[in-house]
């Protein structure tokens, strides 16, 4: 049996009374890339299959990581943990994905990542991997491994799956729970604020109910002395009135920040009068006034409309006091996404043209949210820059928020050194007009943006930090790395015919 924390037991831990479990020993794995060349699924959407340059990423890692290695006298395990591993793994997506290999057809400009060859055997060459930004993801899950959901078993099997799956417990379900959460998104990453999220399933059949929710954001709370961790309430609208009943309960009991809804689920509208508006006026009416759309990443076999981001458009102007995340940003993983196509009916665009078309403005009430979109677009530079492109263009760089859906890809840090080292190549803000991803603008979208749209006292939060558990928890894993277990391993469903056996084990609903 673990304790239910680790480090925090040695270095001055036990304070709060609830230590973060931790493994003594930890096994063997195998060498992977810390940024993964293929994305697979979150089990939202149906993965590419993997290609040529997915292999020739990876054996290029292989075999630079074991030669860089070699001459810097280290183990090779020791190398690719190290940000000189994370900076091979960026400097090959450029050549093997970025622009200047010819993964453009746009001409746009050069690979996305600011990476040169001297970062692979020069750590202190590495600084653009690292930052003092304050971090807040506003999209995270874990799910409880004892709770009465898995007396289906749909949704356990599907866990198989994830990233996290892989990182070393007899009952793999027990890498997605509340202990590892925390270290994998608190001690594992540099993200100091984050938002618990849950899947679409009624109350007494979710992986993570919002009572256990609940429990989760205490005990990180006491352990940090302040506010780390804020939770959903999902809401089912299309299962009936009882659903607007609950939600007082939710507010009152669970205190949660946030509405969580899933439109395709049922295949409702934000703007449908017979569902959509009364839920948006019961959210005003309790005065919590945030709403987290899911929209793009269309579940395989449910209608994609129902996941356009077209009714932002809509319902945003109609209750303009009401603030509309969008997660995912209306991103579909079989869309090509390019420069903005007012034509077109899918993707990203989708959000821009709602935006657009109903003079939505950059200090608007809709928020475009990056969970597992900028992880699956980490590989590809082109069409990222894309995407950050346009939103920067015709949302603003104030309206552009953090997110990772970790912990089903384990931890968020690689996402997040990813993210700080990459740039707009400037041809492609000359042709396309495109602002810079300047390090303010990044600033705001990893933590600033998300802080104000949930009433977060950054400085505060921060002074906290530096004395909680948590901090002590990541400085007794720097003291000692064999504490740290990474967590990412294979990077999900990764062809068509996993996804399919993925979906029939999850009973088709989404991760």
């Amino acid at each position: 049996m673990w304790l239910i924390c680790v480090s925090l037991c040695g270095v001055g831990g036990w304070r709060s009374g609830y230590p973060v479990r931790v493994k003594k020993s930890s096994p063997e794995y195998p060498l992977e890339s810390p940024i993964p060349f293929r994305t697979g699924s979150n089990g939202e959407f149906e993965p590419p299959a993997p290609n040529k340059r997915d292999r020739v990423a990876e054996e290029t890692f292989h075999r630079l990581s074991a030669e860089n290695a070699k001459r810097l006298g280290v183990s090779r395990r020791d190398f690719v943990a190290s940000s000189m591993g994370t900076a091979t793994a960026l400097w090959i997506i450029n050549q093997v994905y970025g622009c200047s290999s010819g993964g453009s057809s746009d001409g746009g400009g050069d690979a996305g990542f600011t990476i040169d060859a001297g970062m692979m055997q020069d750590a202190g060459a590495c600084a653009v991997l690292e930052g003092d930004e304050f971090i807040f993801d506003v999209q995270t899950h874990h799910v409880n491994p004892n709770g009465a959901w898995r007396a289906g078993g749909g949704f356990a099997g599907a866990l198989a799956s994830f990233p996290q799956a892989g990182c070393g417990e007899v009952d793999f379900v027990d890498c997605f729970d509340a202990d590892h959460y925390i270290r994998e998104v608190f001690v594992n990453s540099d993200t100091a604020v984050a938002v618990l999220s849950q899947v679409p399933a009624v109350p007494g059949n979710n992986p993570l109910e919002t009572d256990e929710a609940a429990a989760t954001r205490e005990i990180i709370n006491r352990m940090a002395d302040s506010e780390r961790l804020i939770i959903h309430g999902i809401v089912v609208p299309d299962r009936g009135p009882e659903q607007l009943d609950g939600m007082q309960a939710l507010k009152e009991e669970q205190k949660i920040g946030a509405w969580k809804v899933y439109t395709q689920f049922g295949g409702w509208r934000l703007d449908d009068e017979a569902i959509g508006i009364p839920f948006i006026e019961k959210a005003r009416a309790l005065n919590v006034k945030r709403i987290c759309a899911h929209k793009g990443l269309s579940q395989f076999g449910l209608d994609p409309s129902v996941s356009s981001a077209d009714d932002i458009g809509i319902v945003a102007p109609m209750f303009p006091d009401v603030d509309f995340l969008v997660y995912h940003s209306g991103f579909e993983v079989n869309v090509k996404e390019g420069p903005y196509d007012p034509t077109s009916m899918q993707g990203v665009d989708t959000l821009v043209r709602a935006v657009l078309d109903n003079d939505i403005g950059k200090q608007g009430n809709v928020y475009a949210e990056l969970g597992s979109t900028w992880r699956f677009l980490m590989t590809q530079p082109d069409a990222a820059a894309h995407v950050l492109g346009k939103l920067l263009l015709h949302l603003g760089e104030d309206r552009i928020l953090w997110g990772t859906d970790s912990i089903w890809y384990g931890t968020p840090q690689d996402q997040i050194s990813a993210f700080r080292a990459f740039e707009i190549p400037q041809g492609m803000q000359e042709t396309y007009g495109y602002p810079p991803l300047t390090d303010e603008a990044k600033a705001k979208i990893l933590g600033l943006n998300g802080a104000d749209v949930y009433g977060i006292d950054v400085e505060a939060t921060r002074c906290a930090i530096q004395e909680d558990d948590i901090a002590l928890a990541k400085l007794a894993i720097e003291e000692d790395p064999s504490l740290r277990r990474p967590s990412y391993r294979s990077p999900g469903p990764q062809t068509r015919r996993e996804f399919l056996h993925y979906l029939k084990l999850h009973e088709h609903h989404p991760g």
